[in-house]
């Protein structure tokens, strides 16, 4: 798989996290305001936490992703610096 199209997926799956977040709080908001005002914003505020795990897991993946990227640009300068001082 290239490493567009994973990026790709990757920003994809932290966006639909995102709107995840707001599906889950604003749901258990509006089904537990029977309840009363509090129970409810600490529901909403569970299911935003709830939702916000998967941001956080797609956002590491992604720091992953950009930190092996720079590592094989430095690998190949290293290597191409070697090289240089081989052939001198």
């Amino acid at each position: 798989m290239s490493k567009n199209l994973t990026q790709f997926i990757i920003s994809l799956l932290q966006g639909a996290s995102w709107a995840l977040v707001i599906i889950i709080s604003l749901y258990l908001f509006f089904h537990t305001l029977s309840y009363g005002f509090i129970y409810a914003l600490f529901s909403g505020i569970f299911g935003a936490f709830v939702g916000l795990v998967f941001v956080s897991f797609f956002e590491l993946i992604n720091i992953e992703m950009r930190k092996l990227t720079q590592a094989e640009k430095q690998t190949k300068l290293l290597q191409s610096i070697l090289q240089e001082l081989k052939n001198n």
